[in-house]
């Protein structure tokens, strides 16, 4: 009953910046949090940040280094992901996900019922 839409990705140098969007549409009010993953080929899929949607409190992952910055707009049911400072190492496919669960555990993935398609981020030296 949810269906979410990512978008922004691309090519950039070292040290570039992207702005990753995802857009929540019908039944949103079932929602408790909306996050941000990442899966690099060879590599496991890992949170990059999260944000629950009625406090605001936003989690990051050691692995980005407050470089990340997750937002949120309710009322347009969106959530951003500003990256800044970005390295080849952050090359992966970002994936938007939202959970109706309480605690929006990132280890526990299959709390996150919904998935956008996914969106490439490619970091070049």
């Amino acid at each position: 009953q949810v269906q979410l839409v990512d978008s922004g990705g691309g090519s950039v140098q070292a040290g570039g910046s992207l702005r990753l969007s995802c857009v929540a549409s019908g039944y949103t009010d079932a929602l408790s949090c909306m996050g941000w993953f990442r899966q690099a080929p060879g590599k496991e899929r890992e949170g990059v940040a999260r944000i629950y949607r009625r406090s605001g409190n936003k989690f990051y992952d050691d692995s980005t280094k407050g470089r990340f910055t997750i937002s949120q707009d309710n009322a347009k049911n969106t959530v951003y992901l500003q990256m800044n400072s970005l390295k080849p190492e952050d090359t992966a496919m970002y994936d938007c996900a939202a959970s109706t669960a309480s605690d929006c555990n990132p280890s526990l993935r299959a709390q996150y019922q919904y998935w956008g398609q996914g969106t490439q981020v490619t970091v070049s030296s």
